[in-house]
C-alpha cells in the first residue's frame, strides 16, 4: 500500500513537499507517480518517475515548478513543489504501476493507490 504525507493549506507562490511511503511492495520494481483531480474534473497525471530515479515525466502544466524524486532504500517518492498557483488545488493520489514499459502512467494500469491528500491554494 501507499500512504501519503504532506498537503494542506497555502498561498499563491508558497510551496509545499507531499511524501509517499511504499509498504509491502517490492518498490524497486515500481514506476511511481502523482496524479491529481481538481473538483469537478478528471484524475490527471502530473509526473512520473521510473525505478531507478533517472528518468521523469511531467505535465506541461507542473514543469519547472514540480519536482518529483525517490529513495529505493527508504522505499519512498517525494514531490516538491513550488509556486503553487490557485489552480494546483486538487486532490493528489501517489501512484505505483509494476514494471512500466512506458514513460507515462494510465489510470488503468495503476497497481496501486495512495490514500489521496488535498491541497488548496488561496490566491
Amino acid at each position: 500500500q501507499l500512504v501519503e504525507s504532506g498537503g494542506g493549506l497555502v498561498q499563491a507562490g508558497d510551496s509545499l513537499r507531499l511524501s509517499c511511503a511504499a509498504e509491502d511492495l517490492t518498490f524497486v520494481r515500481y514506476t511511481m507517480g502523482w496524479f491529481r483531480q481538481a473538483p469537478g474534473k478528471e484524475r490527471e497525471l502530473i509526473t512520473t518517475i521510473d525505478k531507478s530515479g533517472d528518468s521523469t515525466f511531467y505535465a506541461d502544466s507542473v514543469k519547472g515548478r514540480f519536482t518529483i524524486s525517490r529513495d529505493n532504500a527508504k522505499n519512498t517518492v517525494s514531490l516538491q513543489m513550488n509556486n503553487l498557483k490557485p489552480e494546483d488545488t486538487a486532490v493528489y493520489y501517489c501512484a505505483a504501476e509494476f514494471e512500466a514499459t512506458t514513460q507515462t502512467i494510465e489510470i488503468a494500469r495503476v497497481d496501486f493507490w495512495g490514500q489521496g491528500t488535498l491541497i488548496t491554494v488561496s490566491s
